[in-house]
């Protein structure tokens, strides 16, 4: 129980309340139901008589008298994958729009395109203005898609973060499940009712997601990239219910601003270094794109786009009570995932749920070309029961992790910008399987006619994923964004991250600059630092006029327990992260290297670090506030204090 409970769990070392954070990353996360619900109503819509006698018809065809008209494999195509045009033009859209206008502002315009082709869609009349409506609708969710995972990131506390960003994958499960009730209540009306009573229900998702969004902050690290210091650090205290100078706020904002700074030093922040750039920018977005490509071609999207019309092909009665059950399966199997993020971790999901993915779906295609004739009846059952354990797997893993983990992987200085391409990247490819599923899968004059075969494709692309995670996915899980930097500076391989450690912090490399090894800490504590200040005199060591001073500790994490010495100026108090990150002082009293009672990672370790301070040194407990204070405006005017 202890395993499931560490992804909900706050650590006892982490000050103030996360609640505020939580409320407002699964509230965001409703934006995952305008997708899912979109999803799930056009697989129904489709197969809804009253639809076809409208759209495929001419118009006088009688219901009561002539059979159901049906539409070609290619309006088919068409009308489902108008949608995913549009998401890969809203995916690229959100890196500019998220960048100048800001993660919140971007995500109200975008569900106001999403509304404005929600309109279109129940007003239309015939396919081209249905067309039109999906293509404007789609640009929204692909807006969306982008912006709400980054939101979720850029707010969250550590320790939580992926559970957040899985929860928008859980809302578009819940999307899709309403689509398939919505659909099941109103196939059997007559007239345009049956279809557009769907279609309108999205109203509602929007405007409550309009409304919320109005009132939510912006995130701390977006207000942090445009310069807005005093803002950043409201929104963090409102976030973590800590006040604006308590000391592990004031660490956490401080970490972020270095961590920005250290990016920018390193190189700009364009189309062109999110591929070229550093630290190892390239295949960072490598394997944000790779992920979100394998996740469609898992083939998740050829249940949930054409699950009715292919259950109604392959002889199933009920097409709509099965699609339903899919759905719920759906729902149901995505809440593991969201307590086993954290503790199991992004690789260990990841791998898991592609080989039970594949295993699934190869038998299932195995079983349907060995099963004779008469067992027709048996092969039905067997379809049912493994694509909905195939459903368990992607929703527990697949679904939501690749959200997480592409999320996490990228600096701030081009997170827009990566999200944006990699995330545009599922897009196409989700384009790609539902224009071109009808013709692998369907009946129709010139298509291929695989039909469950079409398993067979889907199982070996997530076999090829097993390898993919292994092999490019770094764990990402219990380290901080800021840390994850670090992580892909001194981590060559992915298979080695889950024994990462981290162990310096971006406010020392601000300060002292970082040796040839790109790992500050090593030379901080003997004292042989490259110091790359304003003089930029090949100076070694501390930076000219430092003198040697006890350090501040804090056995927990956040929290300053002694005052900093006299002589200490506001730009190099660092108050320890995790118990980890070394002083950014010089150093002449002894450091000891024994490791702190429990590590970033949550993994138990032996003692804490013993580092003292000199009474004669240290000043009074009681004048600890105003140090916070004065820090905290150290910080945000880049100005000197002395204590």
């Amino acid at each position: 129980m202890t395993v499931f409970a560490m992804g909900w769990r706050r650590p006892d070392n982490i000050a103030g309340s996360s609640a505020q954070a939580i409320m407002v990353g699964f509230f965001v996360a409703t934006g995952g139901l305008l997708f899912g619900y979109d999803t799930g109503t056009i697989s129904g819509i489709l197969a809804m008589d009253s639809f076809l006698y409208k759209f495929a018809g001419d118009g006088k065809t009688d219901p009561y008298t002539q059979p159901t008209p049906t539409l070609t494999v290619s309006q088919q195509a068409t009308i489902i994958s108008m949608l995913s045009a549009g998401t890969v033009f809203g995916a690229l859209l959100a890196a500019p729009l998220g960048d100048i206008w800001g993660r919140r502002k971007s995500l109200i315009a975008s569900v106001g395109v999403f509304v404005f082709g929600v309109i279109f869609q129940i007003c239309s009349a015939d396919i081209p203005i249905l067309l039109v409506g999906r293509f404007f609708a789609g640009v929204g969710v692909g807006t969306v898609s982008v912006l709400v995972p980054l939101y979720q990131s850029e707010m969250a506390p550590k320790w939580i973060r992926g559970t957040l960003v899985c929860a928008y994958q859980l809302f578009i499960t819940v999307g899709l499940l309403a689509a398939s009730v919505v659909n099941l209540l109103t196939y059997k009306m007559d007239g345009p009712a049956a279809y557009r009573i769907p279609m309108g229900l999205q109203l509602s998702w929007a405007c409550i997601l309009s409304l919320g969004l109005l009132v939510l902050p912006e995130t701390p690290r977006y207000l942090v990239k445009r310069g807005q210091k005093e803002a950043a650090a409201l929104s963090l205290s409102r976030l973590r219910r800590l006040d604006i100078t308590h000391p592990a706020l004031i660490e956490e904002l401080a970490e972020i601003v270095a961590n920005h700074e250290y990016e920018l030093a390193l190189g700009p922040d364009t189309y062109k270094d999110i591929f070229f750039g550093s630290p190892h920018l390239g295949r960072r977005t490598f394997t944000g794109c790779c992920l979100q490509v394998l996740q469609q071609l898992t083939g998740v999207n050829f249940i949930m786009y054409y699950g009715t019309t292919f259950f109604r092909q392959a002889g199933l009665g009920n097409a709509f009570s099965v699609s339903l059950i899919v759905n719920v399966v759906n729902v149901v199997s995505t809440v593991p995932g969201l307590f086993v993020v954290e503790s199991w971790g992004r690789r260990n999901l990841l791998m898991i749920g592609a080989a039970g993915m594949g295993v699934s779906q190869l038998i299932i295609a195995s079983f349907a070309i060995a099963a004779p004739t008469d067992m027709a009846q048996t092969s039905m059952q067997i379809l049912v029961i493994f694509i909905s354990i195939y459903i368990f797997f992607f929703a527990a893993s697949w679904g939501p992790v690749t959200w997480v983990v592409t999320s996490e992987i990228f600096p701030l200085k081009v997170r827009a910008k990566s999200m944006s391409v990699s995330t545009a990247a599922n897009w196409v490819l989700n384009f790609g399987i539902a224009y071109g599923s009808p013709f692998m899968a369907g009946e129709g004059k010139g298509s291929a006619q695989l039909g469950t075969r079409v398993f067979f494709v889907w199982g070996s692309f997530c076999l090829i994923a097993v390898v993919f995670v292994y092999f490019m996915v770094y764990e990402t899980s219990k380290i901080s964004l800021e840390q994850i930097d670090e992580m892909y500076e001194r981590v060559p391989h992915a298979w080695k991250s889950k024994e990462f450690e981290p162990s310096w912090s971006f406010q020392q490399m601000r300060d002292f600059g970082f040796s040839e090894s790109g790992i500050p800490g090593e030379d901080l504590a003997d004292g042989t630092s490259q110091h790359t200040g304003d003089d930029h005199d090949g100076h070694t060591g501390p930076p000219p006029g430092y003198t040697p001073h006890a350090v501040v500790t804090s056995p927990t994490a956040g929290e300053i327990t002694t005052p900093p010495p006299a002589s200490y100026s506001a730009s190099t108090i660092a108050p320890y992260n995790n118990g980890r990150n070394l002083p950014r002082a010089s150093q002449q009293a002894p450091i000891s290297t024994a490791r702190p009672d429990t590590n970033s990672r949550g993994t138990a370790t032996s003692a804490a670090p013993s580092l003292t301070v000199s009474s004669a040194e240290s000043t009074s407990a009681s004048s600890s506030s105003s140090v916070a204070d004065n820090k905290m405006l150290a910080m945000m005017g880049n100005v000197d204090l002395s204590y």
